[in-house]
């Protein structure tokens, strides 16, 4: 039997009104063309329609090949073992070539054939293959033609009924992706889980994000397994991924092997062996670039769906990366500000009475008990009060001090409880105070005996009710704050000279620590010294200073008037200034001390008694120094004016006196 070719045109059953059309063969058609109004999507298409071939013709195989440029078998529906190899693959070549159909004898081991070219909207790559014992008739042969004419529309269909499902899963598992994007706090890990869900996405074995990492001329890819940490490092002009880094555009190489940019060195050295790939560029949303996407090894060919596609996750992780880094850097940020806070806040010294501190201290950090700390001024009631928030529950909430002597009058109340709008004037907005801020943490109000009447009555509140009122306002707020307190002052005597709230008085004084001033504890001169001096070289950038024996003498000789502040303000000093590498005593002729007769002016005074008249007389010589001019005298002594008048007023001057 010689070998006969049937186009499309001169076929029967394809022609609308043909006398030479067989019912029964135009019914076979009419069931295909049934079949494929009822089924959805490619491969249940395929399936149901070959089957329905194979039954019509009694084959034994009926399969659709593909060139994808080599011939494979895409879809198949056999009998009795028939493997589609069978099928002569120079002969699909010419059926695509001349668009028909042809029935072939048998010859050797192939058995009697019928091919068909399918139909096509853009060009014909696919051709129907029947394969049977028996040979096939012209009438057979027609059928073969019009069921690859129809099998070919129904694909077409199922194609685009394919593509709007790829794109609607697609979308969902983008959705998907960005919400599981924003559950990731790290980069690597954000990278990887991102790499894995496109491999899944676009249906390929691998997926690596590249970052550029500009400075050094490279591009750092994850995950890249079979490498040390899963990761690879190429220079950013290498292959594919460099090219798309420096262009800017999609790049889709269906056969590496073929392309010329391709380098195969990052197989060798992973032992992963790359067919085909995609890669997008990576960029922020200012346009810069960051990076590549790359995805490799997909079953088929990369189509414009698979672009579209990999370019939004790539935007999707951009955005993502940008999040995560700018959250790793606030946290770095974070911890090392937290780190200085802590640092801030250890009770450094050897002697009996800080060691007795930091034992009271560990007990009551872990209740929310109010603390009134004592101490003269400088002698470190901050650092006590710090050690107490960051020994607590609270240290991962806001630590928020308030110098209540630092604070005019008229605004202290605005500054701890907030105000509303138009309460007072320059009152433009609403304003929470620090007790809000301060709420879930700690809030240490220093200098508590300058605090005004009206003050001490809302504190008194806030302190039993856990609210605050805004100035102003008339809507309870409930607060969370544990409040510690602090002053140099006898709030005894201010109690009973009517200057402070007995109720208050008793209600801070729940636990009091007392900080011995730093000329009672001797034994800590040299460890805070020696402290100090570490962090401010390390600050300055030098090397560590040691102190000289001289110099450790004349430290433990001084009288320190000032308390740890002044020891702390000289170590800066001389961290920044000293030219040697060792400390002298001579470097120490920075520390301002006071002469012998002012100390003994006030020697045989009681403390609470030495200090007010230690501030008059301070408060004296300076309006003198300033010419009598108040505001300037303020500026010298670190005060506001207001305040300056209250403290003379508090301790009993006249501004005739200065």
């Amino acid at each position: 039997m010689s070998i006969v070719w049937l186009s499309p045109a001169d076929c029967p059953l394809l022609q609308p009104q043909s006398d030479n059309a067989d019912a029964s063969s135009l019914r076979l058609v009419q069931r295909l063309l049934e079949l494929a109004l009822y089924k959805q999507g490619t491969e249940e298409t395929a399936k149901t329609l070959l089957e329905e071939i194979a039954s019509c013709l009694r084959a034994d195989l009926a399969a659709v090949f593909e060139a994808m440029p080599e011939w494979q078998c895409r879809w198949q529906h056999a009998r009795r073992g028939l493997r589609p190899e069978v099928t002569p693959r120079p002969v699909l070549s010419d059926v695509l070539d001349r668009a028909a159909g042809v029935a072939l004898p048998p010859t050797g081991n192939q058995p009697p054939m019928a091919l068909s070219c399918l139909s096509y909207t853009e060009r014909p790559n696919r051709v129907l293959a029947v394969a049977r014992r028996d040979v096939f008739e012209h009438a057979d042969l027609e059928y073969v033609v019009a069921a690859g004419h129809y099998l070919g529309l129904a694909l077409e269909k199922a194609r685009a009924w394919d593509a709007a499902r790829d794109k609607e899963k697609r979308l969902e598992a983008l959705v998907d992706i960005g919400r599981q994007m924003t559950q990731e706090r790290e980069t690597i890990p954000l990278l990887e889980q991102i790499a894995a869900k496109a491999a899944q996405l676009l249906d390929c074995e691998r997926a690596s994000i590249f970052l550029w990492d500009k400075s050094r001329g490279e591009l750092v890819g994850r995950p890249a397994l079979g490498m040390p940490n899963n990761e690879l490092r190429i220079p950013d002009s290498t292959g594919v991924v460099g090219q798309v880094v420096r262009q800017g555009v999609p790049l889709t190489v269906d056969d590496v092997r073929k392309d010329p940019s391709w380098s195969g060195a990052t197989d060798q050295s992973t032992g992963f062996q790359t067919r085909n790939l995609l890669c997008v560029p990576l960029n922020d949303a200012a346009g810069q670039r960051l990076g590549a996407f790359e995805v490799m090894n997909k079953a088929g060919r990369f189509t414009p769906e698979d672009v579209a596609a990999l370019e939004a996750l790539a935007a999707h992780t951009a955005a993502a990366l940008g999040n995560v880094r700018e959250r790793e850097a606030l946290v770095r940020s974070h911890s090392e500000l937290e780190g200085q806070a802590r640092l801030g806040a250890r009770l450094v010294g050897d002697s009996t009475a800080i060691v007795a501190l930091r034992s009271t201290l560990e007990r009551v950090a872990r209740t929310d008990l109010p603390i009134l700390i004592l101490g003269e001024s400088g002698a470190g009631k901050d650092v006590v009060a710090r050690a107490v928030h960051y020994s607590s529950a609270r240290q991962q909430s806001p630590f928020i001090p308030v110098n209540c002597a630092a604070i005019a009058e008229t605004l202290l109340e605005s500054e701890l409880f907030g105000h509303e709008k138009g309460a007072f004037t320059d009152a433009h907005a609403t304003r929470p105070g620090k007790f809000e801020a301060a709420s879930g943490g700690t809030l240490f109000l220093d200098e508590i005996g300058d605090l005004s009447a009206g003050g001490q009555a809302k504190l008194l509140r806030v302190l039993e009710e856990k609210v605050v009122y805004r100035v102003g306002g008339t809507q309870a707020i409930p607060v969370d704050t544990r409040v510690l307190t602090a002053t140099n002052r006898n709030l005894g005597e201010s109690v009973r000279a009517g200057k402070f709230r007995e109720d208050l008085f008793y209600r801070l004084t729940v636990v009091t620590l007392e900080l011995p001033p730093l000329r009672e504890r001797r034994d800590d001169i040299l460890v805070l010294a020696e402290h100090f001096l570490e962090q401010f070289c390390k600050t300055a950038g030098r090397k560590p200073l040691t102190l000289s024996a001289d110099a450790k003498k004349r430290l433990e000789q001084h009288d320190w008037p000032g308390n740890v502040r002044e020891l702390r303000n000289l170590m800066e000093r001389i961290a920044y200034l000293a030219t040697g590498d060792k400390v002298e005593a001579s470097d120490l002729a920075f520390t301002l001390r006071p002469s012998k007769d002012e100390a003994r002016k006030f020697g045989h005074l009681p403390l609470s008694e030495a200090t007010d008249e230690f501030q008059r007389d301070h408060i004296q010589q300076t309006i003198r120094r300033a010419g009598g001019h108040m505001g300037e005298a303020a500026k010298l002594l670190g005060m506001h004016r207001p305040n300056l008048y209250r403290k003379m007023r508090f301790l009993g001057m006249k501004e005739t006196e200065a």
